[in-house]
């Protein structure tokens, strides 16, 4: 069975810290380009971070460099969100997604509006941010 299961969300207070897991199973994740996406209440989902095949690092969201931090683990087939100095407006639930767009012999970030290259996706995790 393909999926991806997160775990590691939960309440923080502003200014602290969280690492976001997710889990593959059914498939590889080395050879893919990994994301992060989050869903604010009563706002549309938006990419956080994406790291191509190629470990090369794509922010969709300026607010979380120097924050944020992607990376894979290939021995446990599992990529990570390390997040810190969180703020209230990091709120919401978290999505890891696995895929992207694939020519020149790598997995590439799409543009945030092509989310639909990334083809398996988590169930979710809440963070929530709040003192």
């Amino acid at each position: 069975q393909v999926q991806l299961v997160e775990s590691g969300g939960g309440l923080v207070q502003p200014g602290g810290s969280l690492r976001l897991s997710c889990e593959a199973s059914g498939f590889t994740l080395a050879h893919l380009a990994i994301g992060w996406f989050r869903q604010a209440p009563g706002k549309e989902r938006e990419g956080v971070l994406c790291m191509s095949s190629s470990d090369g690092d794509v922010f969709y969201v300026d607010s979380v460099k120097e924050r944020f931090t992607i990376f894979r683990d290939n021995a446990k087939n599992a990529m990570f969100l390390q997040m810190m100095s969180l703020k209230p407006e990091d709120t919401g639930v978290y999505y890891c997604a696995a895929g992207g767009l694939f020519y020149s012999g790598n997995a590439h970030c799409p543009r945030q509006e092509n989310a639909d290259a990334f083809d398996s996706w988590g169930q979710g995790t809440q963070v929530t941010v709040s003192s």
